[in-house]
């Protein structure tokens, strides 16, 4: 499991001051937690745990030495500038379900057999014991034509008995649909018409 550094944040010096001094901003919470701790990151480190963890991973949180099985709930990103603003992280608690997010991957796009992929739903939300956490749904894409459907409750994540699906288990996650290739009139053609 991946584990992220950080420190507890001195809350009378400004988030925008840190972020120039290269920190990102983030806050702590949990159930068995007196308020949340409010944190710096360094924008490296952070820059860093988000090329393996996403939006609803685990990862182990070390703040001032102390070791904190996390979730990692939000991640706010500010394109303009292409750098991570903010993270919000919850800890984790043995035997208490944790609402979470599993992002849905597509593979083998080269071996759909016709039609064009439509990616409806790119996460699914869930409830699960933190041992049960998922973190990405894959969808194989080999063999789809036009007019095929997924749909939620077609996932694994669906079947498996340990997690609670909180999306509509109806909703479609991917679908394939036909290219139609519409050709305009051009002038030329127009005027020869008339």
């Amino acid at each position: 499991m991946n584990t992220l550094s950080a420190e507890k944040r001195n809350m009378e010096i400004k988030a925008k001051k840190l972020r120039r001094e290269g920190f990102v901003t983030g806050n702590v919470f949990g159930k068995n937690m007196e308020g949340s701790i409010p944190l710096k990151i360094e924008k490296k480190e952070a820059d860093k745990i988000l090329k393996t963890c996403n939006k609803g991973s685990q990862l182990i949180l070390c703040v001032d030495g102390e070791n904190i099985p996390v979730l990692l709930k939000e991640i706010d990103y500010n394109p303009m500038k292409h750098e991570i603003v903010e993270m919000d992280f919850q800890a984790l608690v043995k035997g208490e379900k944790v609402h979470s997010v599993a992002e849905v991957v597509l593979l083998n796009h080269e071996k759909v057999k016709s039609g064009v992929v439509e990616l409806l739903l790119e996460e699914i939300s869930y409830e699960a014991l933190p041992e049960n956490l998922v973190e990405k749904v894959e969808i194989d894409l080999a063999g789809k034509q036009a007019g095929d459907a997924i749909h939620v409750k077609d996932l694994s994540i669906a079947s498996d008995e340990r997690i609670h699906i909180k999306t509509n288990p109806e909703e479609t996650v991917v679908q394939i649909t036909e290219v139609h290739n519409v050709v305009e009139e051009t002038e030329d053609e127009e005027a020869t018409e008339e």
